[in-house]
């Protein structure tokens, strides 16, 4: 089994690892008031915002790799799929 055979679950996990840090470090600095808590009843819905803000550029950044190896894995399968489709289509023209 290749490494890239499971780059986009690979790749979803690393980024859900990272979007969990950025929520666990800014669920901790909202509570000890280094960041504001947010307006009445909207503190977790703007821990939540500003932990996917932060995580954002993070992943784009980190996981540089991890994407363009799934990028790769889809397009190749993208490009096998269209290879069954033309040759599903070429063999329905040969017998009509």
């Amino acid at each position: 089994m290749s490494s890239k055979s499971h780059a986009t679950l690979r790749y979803t996990v690393l980024r859900t690892g990272v979007f969990v840090g950025c929520l666990l470090v800014v669920a901790v600095l909202s509570y000890f008031g280094v960041v504001p808590r947010g307006i009445g009843r909207s503190n977790p819905l703007w821990i939540v915002l500003l932990a996917l803000v932060l995580s954002a550029p993070l992943s784009y950044v980190l996981l540089r790799r991890q994407r363009d190896a799934m990028s790769e894995q889809i397009v190749s399968r993208v490009d096998r799929t269209k290879e069954r489709i033309a040759a599903s289509s070429s063999q329905e023209d040969s017998v009509a």
